[in-house]
């Protein structure tokens, strides 16, 4: 099982709009908003490092009013 946490920074305004885009995604387990440099912090969790640069890219990159994201990553024992 391949665990990431998502920092993501989104246009200004537009952070409720993507907040709620996020938490239809099944893969994410936990979403939490930040101050900072970064928007919103989103738990994934799937089943490789495959699958998780896949819903980076594909799908949270693909959210109207996300500008940039920052992946760290790990495994779940």
């Amino acid at each position: 099982m391949a665990l990431g946490f998502v920092l993501i920074k989104v246009m200004p305004r537009k952070e409720r709009k993507v907040y709620d885009a996020l938490l239809k995604l099944s893969e994410v387990d936990e979403l939490y908003p930040l101050f900072g440099e970064y928007d919103l912090i989103a738990k994934i969790v799937v089943k490789d490092f495959e699958e998780l640069s896949d819903v980076v890219v594909k799908k949270i990159r693909a959210i109207d009013g996300v500008i940039d994201t920052k992946t760290l990553t790990g495994a779940k024992f």
